[in-house]
């Protein structure tokens, strides 16, 4: 899940706030690149809320394609933890210079000069923070146009997080990386059989120990083939909804994840293994 620390439209407030309206029994937050969501929420946690466990997602590429790590139970005070949250924010700020100069140059988009400040101002600004700038001055009928017709149009060379350094850092801080939706690559790309594989043993080379099997967006052949993965190599399963707020059509806990149904047996190791470092897990352990 996303708050406004990164590109979700709902505060770390308003998350917990329906986090508790819809009875999740355990939640996480994952902001891009941040973690300053996971520590508010913690701040305001309070006795007989749902478990909560610490989370992040670093946007990542390298010569190989691009992959979203997750990271789960770290330390977000750790230091490593925070030398790839400021390594990832440095990265993401020359980004929004670089579409900004863009899309002046190329199609003559143009903000005021308070609406650029107040961009620059935001802990991770994005593409769906300038599309929905450039609804707002008439430059595109909705955000996906703005993304899809001019943003993405630009093919702005930009630099990543590295996979090998987003993980290193979230196994540093005592936590598990995991790749997230692990079937989807860049813009439309489907990755599955062979390829999939290829690219989790790579992966795997580098630390990685867990793939979210279960997600908002997966059909259950997409699922079972992950799950199938993760079972022939040992890795950790975990489930996600993406939940963005109104920047997405997902509901808050949309996780494919029938609770009536036996969890898989990566689930179950990954709730007994995964660190806690606020103390919020135990009832669920029991």
């Amino acid at each position: 899940m996303h708050t406004t620390v990164s590109d979700g439209t709902d505060s770390p407030e308003e998350i917990l706030a329906r986090v508790r309206e819809a009875g999740l029994g355990l939640f996480s937050v994952t902001d891009h690149d941040a973690v300053k969501g996971c520590q508010t929420v913690r701040s305001l946690l309070r006795e007989g809320d749902p478990d909560f466990l610490t989370g992040v997602e670093f946007s990542c590429r390298d010569g190989e394609g691009k992959y979203h790590i997750l990271g789960y139970g770290y330390d977000p005070d750790s230091e490593a933890i925070q030398a790839v949250v400021g390594l990832g924010h440095r990265l993401r700020m020359n980004k929004v210079a670089a579409r900004m100069d863009g899309l002046k140059t190329r199609f003559g988009v143009v903000f005021p000069p308070e609406e650029v400040e107040r961009l620059l101002s935001l802990d991770n600004p994005g593409k769906p923070h300038i599309g929905n700038l450039m609804v707002k001055y008439g430059y595109a009928a909705t955000k996906e146009e703005a993304i899809r017709d001019y943003i993405n149009a630009l093919g702005v060379r930009t630099e990543y997080v590295r996979p090998e350094v987003a993980i290193e850092g979230i196994l540093a801080g005592g936590g598990i990386p995991v790749l997230a939706h692990p079937a989807y690559g860049s813009g439309d790309q489907l990755i599955l059989g062979e390829d999939m594989e290829k690219r989790l043993r790579r992966l795997m080379g580098f630390g990685l120990k867990g793939v979210e099997a279960f997600y908002s967006g997966f059909t259950e052949k997409i699922r079972g083939e992950m799950l199938s993965l993760a079972e022939r190599y040992g890795l950790y399963v975990t489930a996600g909804s993406d939940y963005h707020g109104g920047n997405k059509l997902i509901e808050l806990g949309d996780t494919g994840l029938d609770g009536s149904s036996e969890q898989p047996a990566g689930l179950r190791r990954f709730l007994e293994d995964v660190r806690d470092p606020y103390g919020r897990l135990s009832a669920l352990r029991a």
